[in-house]
């Protein structure tokens, strides 16, 4: 699922002149856990009330998004086709306008973990069961509204609230580190009074050990700080701060669905070794 967001991401890019490639890369692996497995939700009832509520903070990776409800039945696949262009609903960032699955809009950096924290408060009020999961970019936690929800979350005991971060560490245009470093990260969701894990953000496993328990034992709102690369999948993208804002056009665009395929064909060989009893390729 995840190497499908990415091919996904790469041809709306490219498609409709957007931005963000990169920022969607390097998240691709936590959204398909999230929608593979872990948020309770029914295509067939996309309002269904006692679902669990996603927000994507970092709302310019909103292809992303888009993508994986395509993935799990929620939008017809053929509109990703329309992505960032005239007239389509499917807005560069992430809108809920007339989008089954999505329940924010989202683009203006810092007001996600907010919104997310008050959702988590009414579920508290109303004793309902839904959990909700936000995802924030690095870059975003330089907002002090992102500091202000926390403080708000873990004043509450918001057990059923998840804040997950994409720490690729480039933010627009240049590293986190050097635009306004976070470090000692952790320490400070822990010293908002967060549960606190960081995982390798592109080991599945990991990710999804890291996401399961919720709500926390603890009674804490917890945080999962995701290492990951910025577009991660494609080799000239990986590491790169070009790839915020840039499309793939061209050369560029071919070499990057060619990469993919390659994936995409020995992911295929080695279910087809797996099915006949083998030990997949290395």
């Amino acid at each position: 699922m995840a190497l499908e967001i990415r091919r996904h991401a790469v041809r709306m890019a490219n498609a409709g002149g957007s931005s963000h490639v990169g920022s969607v890369l390097s998240c691709a692996d936590a959204l398909a856990v999230l929608y593979s497995g872990i948020l309770r939700l029914d295509p067939a009832r996309p309002d269904w009330e006692d679902r669990d509520r996603f927000i994507l903070s970092k709302g310019h990776a909103g292809s992303g998004m888009y993508a994986a409800l395509a993935l799990r039945g929620f939008i017809d696949p053929s509109v990703l086709e329309t992505h960032y262009q005239d007239g389509s609903l499917l807005s560069g960032h992430v809108s809920h306008k007339g989008i089954a699955g999505v329940d924010v809009s989202t683009g203006s950096l810092g007001h996600g973990l907010s919104i997310g924290a008050g959702m988590a408060y009414a579920a508290k009020l109303q004793g309902r069961a839904w959990r909700t999961f936000v995802m924030l970019s690095d870059g975003e936690c330089d907002e002090g509204s992102v500091w202000e929800a926390a403080m708000f979350a873990a004043h509450h005991a918001l057990a059923a609230l998840v804040a997950i971060v994409d720490y690729n560490k480039i933010q627009s245009l240049a590293p986190v580190a050097e635009t306004l470093g976070l470090e000692p990260f952790a320490d400070k969701w822990r010293a908002f009074g967060w549960e606190v894990s960081q995982v390798d953000g592109h080991d599945h496993d990991a990710v999804r050990a890291a996401l399961a328990p919720c709500p926390a034992a603890s009674g804490r709102p917890t945080c999962v700080i995701l290492d990951t690369v910025k577009g991660k999948g494609v080799s000239f993208m990986e590491h790169s701060v070009l790839w915020h804002y840039r499309a793939p056009k061209g050369e560029e665009f071919a070499r990057a669905l060619a990469e993919l395929d390659v994936e995409r064909s020995r992911k295929a060989d080695d279910a087809a070794r797996v099915s006949e009893g083998q030990s997949p390729s290395d």
